[in-house]
């Protein structure tokens, strides 16, 4: 059966299939903190120097995705940053001694040693584990960053987090000196959240209040919280995998690339068709790729003398292959919002997609939380967040809305039911478990072309009244299209519980 055809949908389910699961990253960061601890142990040839492993790359980005093969591995990359300076030490030694660690780790643990490459040392895992963790031994260099950033004028705060690394094919590879490649992969990720702007605040805000809810402490990682940047990255990312499957992959544009020019045209747009039809276009835009002097330039904004597309000048091959690549997703990626079926929008990514996916998408049913979601993507620019610290949590909630007309009382509906009246009267019935005395603040946002027109879209914050322990709210139905409300509870100054959307659509 042919279901209503929403192309934000579609794309959303899109995203979720080539997501890495999250037991997937829970999985790796368990492993990755076993060798940081193996390496900090005490007695250890490095505990002195006290490594410091965390990620880098797409899984601290949140822009990771499911290899394009179910069969491929995870390539998780990670940073040993070690507290030397490049007096104290040669790239070759520092790499050395990591390498010689990590060898003990796998000896401990009966696994293969570990492999070295250009930069980093890989430690492969079990079958069933499915992935892999590339380590790049490290140096503080925040000092000579900083000089740089602020001799072109960029934000030199991006520098703090700036490191040395090594790399066996540089010519001081095994000299005392200061010349060493540098990297900034805390810098970038701190980039790359500016550039989503205050969306990716507001989400990541909402998800730790609904972890402290549920009892949680952890801080929210990036790839929980999904912007429609991150999810438009996902997108290219296996479109690009999937376009060059066959290929030996020399040519294949690389993700720091793809990156960095959809986190530059990004504009906060609120959905993903809005980042399709918005910052796609502008990705091959001359100010996003220079030309310095002839050569091709896709500047790592935390380091404006790195250029992401080095090898395009001695690779032209590549640098075409970047344009034909892009011209295929914006061909393809428009076919998806020009479709009318999700039979439609599948067929035109028939090549673009896994068969694993294209199954999953075709067999997807729309979700009875439509309503909401389609009201998210609506308010995300007028919702106002909350003024309050999140304190100790409790529990409130919307159970029904009762609606009458004519002085009659119709009937009780919950959220996202079925569309109403104009001109309905409107109580909404909320109930809290926690104890008096407290604060109860309504947030009402409406949407759709008549409340715009009025002025009225609303998204600031009411303060409510409790009368004989009920919680209550009263509105009238003014405006066709999905609104919602949310009901507050603020104790002592500190937010302790929040209800979450109750949609309620007019006619």
């Amino acid at each position: 059966m042919t279901h209503s055809y929403d192309p934000e949908a579609f794309l959303q389910a899109l995203v979720e299939q080539i997501q890495v699961p999250r037991s997937r990253y829970e999985q790796a960061e368990k492993s990755y903190n076993a060798v940081g601890d193996h390496l900090n142990r005490d007695g250890g040839p490095l505990a002195q120097h006290d490594p410091q492993m965390y990620v880098q790359g797409s899984f601290r980005l949140g822009t990771a995705v499911r290899p394009a093969n179910d069969g491929d591995e995870y390539d998780i990359d990670l940073v040993c940053e070690l507290d030397l300076t490049t007096r104290d030490v040669t790239q070759e030694r520092l790499k050395r001694a990591v390498g010689d660690d990590m060898l003990a780790y796998t000896l401990r643990y009966g696994m293969s040693p570990p492999k070295e490459s250009r930069r980093c040392w890989t430690l492969n895992y079990a079958d069933g584990a499915q992935f892999h963790l590339d380590v790049l031994p490290a140096l503080p260099d925040s000092f000579r960053q900083r000089l740089l950033l602020e001799e072109h004028g960029h934000d030199s705060a991006l520098a703090d987090t700036a490191i040395a690394i090594t790399d066996n094919e540089t010519p001081e590879y095994k000299n005392y000196t200061g010349e060493w490649p540098r990297s900034n992969p805390k810098g970038y990720a701190e980039w790359f959240k500016r550039q989503m702007g205050t969306l990716y605040e507001q989400r990541r805000n909402a998800l730790a209040l609904e972890a402290v809810a549920k009892g949680e402490v952890e801080d929210v990682p990036a790839y929980r919280v999904q912007t429609p940047l991150q999810q438009l990255v996902q997108l290219l990312k296996h479109h690009r995998d999937r376009c060059f499957a066959d290929s030996d992959g020399d040519h294949k544009p690389i993700s720091i690339i793809i990156t960095t020019l959809a986190a530059h045209a990004y504009n906060e747009e609120a959905t993903l068709v809005d980042a399709i039809r918005n910052v796609l276009p502008r990705m091959p835009d001359p100010d996003l790729i220079e030309d310095r002097d002839g050569v091709p330039w896709v500047a790592n904004p935390t380091n404006p003398d790195e250029n992401f597309a080095d090898r395009w000048a001695t690779h032209p091959e590549r640098q075409q292959a970047f344009y034909d690549w892009h011209q295929r997703a914006m061909n393809d990626f428009q076919a998806v919002l020009n479709a009318g079926s999700r039979e439609e929008a599948l067929a035109a990514l028939q090549e673009r997609v896994s068969e694993r996916v294209r199954k999953a998408v075709a067999e997807e049913r729309p979700r009875a939380s439509a309503g909401l979601q389609r009201l998210r993507r609506l308010t995300n620019r007028q919702a106002k967040q909350p003024p309050w610290p999140v304190g100790r949590s409790g529990h409130v909630g919307i159970t029904h809305v009762e609606v009458s007309s004519n002085g009659y009382r119709d009937e009780n509906i919950g959220s996202d039911g079925k569309p109403l009246w104009k001109n309905s009267k409107l109580n909404f019935v909320a109930e809290a478990d926690i104890p008096h005395p407290f604060d109860v603040y309504w947030q009402v946002i409406n949407t759709g072309t008549e409340a715009e027109a009025a002025n009225d879209l609303r998204g600031d914050f009411n303060t409510g009244v409790v009368t004989r322990g009920a919680l209550t709210h009263r509105e009238r139905t003014l405006y066709s299209g999905p609104h919602s409300i949310e009901c507050f509870v603020v104790k002592a100054g500190y937010l302790v519980a929040r209800s979450g959307q109750f949609i309620v659509n007019i006619r």
